[in-house]
């Protein structure tokens, strides 16, 4: 086995799913074939709820409307999600995007195609993690800069210098506090606006 599908396999022993669909025979095959890879897993009927805390990847047939109420909760934990439908109509097509769905799986339920929607959904399940953490970091660098920018406009207004010194100002003072410059920008913006709103002026630099 290449180290690729390894990986991959590896990581869906590491799952812990919650499959939400009657107890029948293909609920009860789709629950024997996913233990057999080794993943953690359990199987409720009739939807609870809300989604237990501790599961990462959703199982959950859509042909019935009572797991709507599932949504907000769904939301909430962000699972990867594979939807379970018997029919392809324009209510099982919106259910499927209400949820979010990462994979589908078509009844009646063959054991070939879950593998593979089951490590399709964790990838894209993956992927969209990693994305979403990156872009939080980006609005968290930009936040700050903004921030940075708003203290060397405070900065130079207030004691009369050059951005170039305001700037150095703040840098050198995160450095000796070895802070990140945009906590001290925020303590600047921070301060002067609890000072603006009692009627008062502050100077943030010592004169020279």
């Amino acid at each position: 086995m290449s180290a690729p599908a390894r990986k991959i396999l590896d990581d869906l022993r590491r799952a812990r799913a919650l499959v939400i669909h009657p107890r029948d025979e293909e609920g009860a095959a789709l629950l024997e074939q996913l233990r057999r890879l080794g993943c953690e897993v359990s199987l409720v009927w009739p939807p609870p709820a809300a989604l237990p805390p501790d599961i990462d990847t959703l199982f959950i047939q859509l042909d019935d409307a009572q797991v709507m109420h599932l949504l907000p909760s769904i939301e909430e934990a962000e699972p990867a999600v594979i939807a379970i439908v018997a029919y392809e109509s324009p209510t099982s097509l919106k259910a499927i995007a209400d949820v979010n769905a990462h994979g589908v799986l078509n009844k009646p339920l063959h054991a070939r195609g879950v593998l593979t929607q089951f490590a399709l959904a964790r990838y894209r399940w993956g992927y969209e993690g990693r994305l979403t953490s990156k872009i939080n970091r980006l609005e968290e660098t930009m936040k700050g800069r903004r921030t940075v920018e708003k203290a060397v406009r405070l900065l130079v207004e207030l004691n009369r210098i050059d951005e170039d010194a305001a700037y150095k100002m703040l840098r050198d003072k995160a450095t000796a506090s070895r802070v990140p410059m945009a906590s001290v920008a925020e303590s600047v913006v921070s301060a002067h606006e609890a000072m603006s709103g009692l009627g008062l002026r502050i100077a943030l630099a010592e004169k020279t």
